[in-house]
């Protein structure tokens, strides 16, 4: 039996679900509300303050999806009472990052500066330096990916280390070019 998906999930207070026609489990906490339809082979049921997730077969398929839908879940779960966020920081001469609006004015070397709008749900923060940010959201898919797009504007290269990395990320440095013995 998959160890992800037998795991059942705590409902923590001030959170409450739904579960609709078609498996679309819909769950509202104080930081706001998140809707998905899941797989309709999986049966998502909810005892004793807890959200239980099974499957009909031991099919392989079957198998893939319990642990997915129990992972989606509880990541729908922790985001409506607790919120994601992904902290990102830049390495580099005049690289900078500020808040305008609710929007995030990078300066990354080009010759422009780069503004990046928020899609619904997401909120940047920044730094009193200027050189990290974060992203926050209650959707853990779209901060990810928010992150991601914003990290792939600069990456951090490998001679020097320059550009957007995540907070903590290890950049692998290659030696420069040495004189020829």
């Amino acid at each position: 039996m998959s160890r992800i998906g037998k795991k059942p999930i705590d409902i923590p207070e001030k959170v409450s679900i739904e579960i609709g026609k078609n498996n679309k489990v819909t769950v509202k906490g104080p930081k706001g509300e998140l809707t998905r339809t899941f797989h309709p082979d999986m049966t998502i049921e909810i005892k004793d303050g807890q959200i239980v997730v099974s499957r009909p077969t031991d099919q392989r398929h079957h198998r893939a999806l319990h642990g997915l839908t129990r992972s989606l879940l509880a990541n729908m779960v922790i985001g409506v009472s607790q919120g994601f966020q992904k902290d990102l920081e830049m390495v580099g001469t005049g690289y900078r990052a500020i808040l305008r609006g609710n929007a995030l004015d990078l300066s990354l070397g080009f010759s422009h500066p780069v503004l990046i709008e928020p899609p619904e749900g997401i909120t940047f923060e920044v730094a009193k330096s200027g050189r990290a940010f974060s992203v926050k959201g209650i959707d853990k898919e779209l901060v990810g990916e928010v992150a991601a797009k914003i990290r792939a504007l600069r990456p951090p290269e490998p001679y020097k280390g320059k550009g957007i990395r995540y907070r903590g990320e290890y950049v692998r440095m290659k030696a420069g070019k040495a004189g020829k013995k």
